[in-house]
């Protein structure tokens, strides 16, 4: 199994520098701060996966495409805080059934884990988006990676990723488990800091006789003994 895959390098050779660029970018920023930012990378999938469908549908039904395709996008973006756990539950599913189905030829337990793999995607909702996202961010930041130093340089990146696909999938695994850290320090320092403005004293209040002056102490005195 090639986690950087060969044929996707291949396919994507044809993409600028800036497009690369902006990739890799992407890829980076969903590494290092996916958990922080999950709400817009959600609402920004889902939006942009809805317009893609709905493009392609008023495509091959010949009717408004852009329209149909504009409002599918503002409608899955409208939906899509909604729908997160159940994205989460579909993803940690559809792993967990991946995982099994290399031990498993299609037995019951592929349907057992996909079951088990969702609920474990609700339950530890934080932790599996962050690992979730480390994961992808790895994926997308090393094929735009390779991409780069294949346009920019002699190196046959597609090559070099068929007879390495055992490195790769160790390099993206380690990356993706110093992604996770990384997002889980993230989180603690934000835990911590909102702990410490909780904890810290209030400032006394200040006395009024510090901001006062001789005569007007006097005439508060009388006021008050008249009262």
């Amino acid at each position: 199994m090639h986690l950087i895959a060969p044929d996707i390098l291949a396919e994507a050779r044809g993409l600028s520098i800036g497009a690369t660029a902006i990739a890799l970018a992407i890829g980076l920023f969903l590494w290092a701060f996916g958990w922080r930012w999950h709400r817009f990378w959600t609402v920004a999938a889902v939006t942009v996966a809805g317009g893609l469908y709905g493009l392609s549908t008023g495509q091959t039904a010949g009717g408004h495409m852009l329209a149909l395709g504009l409002l599918l996008a503002i409608s899955a973006g409208l939906l899509a805080l909604e729908l997160a756990r159940l994205c989460a539950f579909a993803a940690g599913g559809t792993a967990a059934w991946l995982a099994a189905g290399a031990f498993f030829a299609n037995g019951p337990e592929v349907g057992v884990s996909f079951l088990l793999g969702g609920l474990a995607g609700i339950l530890f909702y934080r932790l599996w988006i962050m690992a979730l996202t480390s994961f992808l961010g790895t994926l997308l930041a090393g094929h735009a990676g390779l991409l780069l130093v294949d346009t920019l340089t002699q190196f046959d990146a597609v090559v070099w990723a068929g007879k390495n696909p055992i490195g790769l999938g160790v390099a993206v695994g380690l990356l993706s488990a110093l992604g996770l850290a990384v997002q889980g320090a993230q989180g603690r320092r934000g835990s911590d800091k909102v702990t410490i403005k909780k904890l810290r004293p209030k400032k006394p209040p200040i006395d009024d006789d510090e901001e006062l002056t001789p005569d007007e102490k006097s005439l508060r005195d009388a006021f008050r003994k008249q009262e």
